[in-house]
């Protein structure tokens, strides 16, 4: 499956448009919740300016005074052209999309519809911490199957975890993260296949978490799991709001294959009411007129791929840098670096540089951080001259 091209001419590198005193302005979770001296590499928020369109859509909406409450199929015509034109995937049918408030709370909301209480829910550790605390706080069992061989899914271990989460009710779901965060792992179609496979064997319900499916890297198919063979009782969540940075406008749609329409019809009601219809604007503006920006995000991103992995050989030799092909997000393996099963603990008490600890997302993730390379080229390296400088001195403690 290939889409179009990244085509990033005629607009400038987001990542290199805001500087540190200009970020530092902002008031969002990343950027207070440590003191001043702490340099922000870790939630999952860019340090970009909005596209133009989607600010121009949000403003012409505030001048209407159209802050009213979300109608309209407009949000999932715009992820269909979107889908249609990235990933060659024409499978968004209108009539089999559901507007939720945001990615996590449709998960919730499509688990409750194929699941009961106390039902096991299966996830990929190292995985995106909310799996584990959503899940457990809706009344279901978190079931890990961790991921294989170069943090990829790992089929053996998925169809032994299906048969025996299925084997007392016969029921379970499994929470796929595509593309995976952490590790920027982009599933290929064989892959995403053999889940489906092994789900209608077991008869394990997939809901597929693709949040980060914009963010693929240059050259890297993204297959949606609703597109593979056998994903026909599927449910999917998708949204703008990581590839466009909306998180604070909230809004995503929930997909269901051909054979799961049922299932999304029983959603209640009133969950259509959690968006902000300021949010569906945006994200709507985003798919459909945001892709040039989008394009010149990812170009930039790229960049700082190839910087970061620079900037470690030359400053942290010893950690070893996980590939990504998708997200803003690395995966940075710690353990030689000597600095315990939280490492980001150390570099935030001695370098003043903030990363996700890995141990909230479960197994595999002692001794491991999650940095955030969404920024400026420059402030990039100062986190990771930072990160350099906490290590222990050599001979010392």
């Amino acid at each position: 499956m290939t889409g179009t091209p990244h085509d990033s001419s005629g607009c400038p590198d987001p990542l290199r448009a805001l500087d540190l005193e200009r970020l530092r302005r902002r008031t969002s979770m990343k950027w207070r919740t440590y003191p001043e001296d702490v340099l922000p590499l870790w939630v999952a928020e860019m340090d970009v300016p909005l596209a133009e369109p989607v600010v121009r859509a949000v403003t012409d909406a505030l001048a209407l005074g159209d802050t009213g409450y979300p109608a309209g199929s407009a949000y999932a015509e715009a992820l269909a052209a979107f889908a249609a034109d990235r990933w060659v995937w024409d499978g968004i049918a209108i009539e089999r999309t559901a507007i939720v408030p945001d990615v996590m709370l449709g998960v919730v909301e499509m688990i409750k519809l194929v699941t009961g209480p106390g039902d096991p829910v299966i996830v990929n550790p190292p995985v995106y911490p909310p799996f584990f605390q959503f899940i457990g706080h809706m009344d279901r069992k978190v079931v890990e199957a961790p991921l294989g061989a170069g943090l990829r899914l790992d089929p053996a271990a998925l169809e032994e975890t299906f048969r025996v989460a299925t084997a007392s009710t016969g029921r379970a779901a499994f929470l796929l993260c595509s593309p995976h965060n952490p590790t920027g792992t982009v599933h290929t179609a064989q892959e995403l296949a053999a889940v489906a496979a092994l789900a209608e064997r077991y008869g394990v319900r997939v809901v597929a978490d693709e949040i980060h499916a914009p963010l693929v890297a240059p050259g890297v198919p993204f297959v949606p799991y609703l597109s593979v063979p056998g994903a026909e009782r599927g449910l999917s969540l998708m949204s703008a709001s990581k590839g466009w940075n909306l998180a604070g406008l909230k809004a995503a749609l929930a997909l269901a294959g051909p054979k799961a329409a049922a299932d999304l019809d029983r959603m209640p009601e009133e969950v259509s009411h959690g968006p902000s219809h300021l949010g569906v604007i945006a994200h709507t503006a985003a798919l459909r007129d945001g892709t040039g920006w989008l394009d010149a995000l990812l170009t930039g991103l790229d960049t700082n791929r190839r910087l970061l992995a620079a900037l470690l050989a030359e400053h942290l030799p010893a950690l070893r840098l996980h590939p990504a092909e998708a997200t803003y997000l690395a995966w940075l393996d710690c353990r030689a670096l000597g600095l315990g099963d939280d490492p980001a603990q150390v570099f935030l008490d001695r370098g003043r540089v903030a990363v996700n600890s890995g141990l909230p997302f479960g197994t595999g993730g002692a001794g491991h951080v999650r940095l955030n390379l969404a920024t400026s080229p420059e402030i990039l390296t100062e986190g990771v001259r930072r990160m350099a400088a906490a290590l222990p001195a050599p001979g010392g403690s």
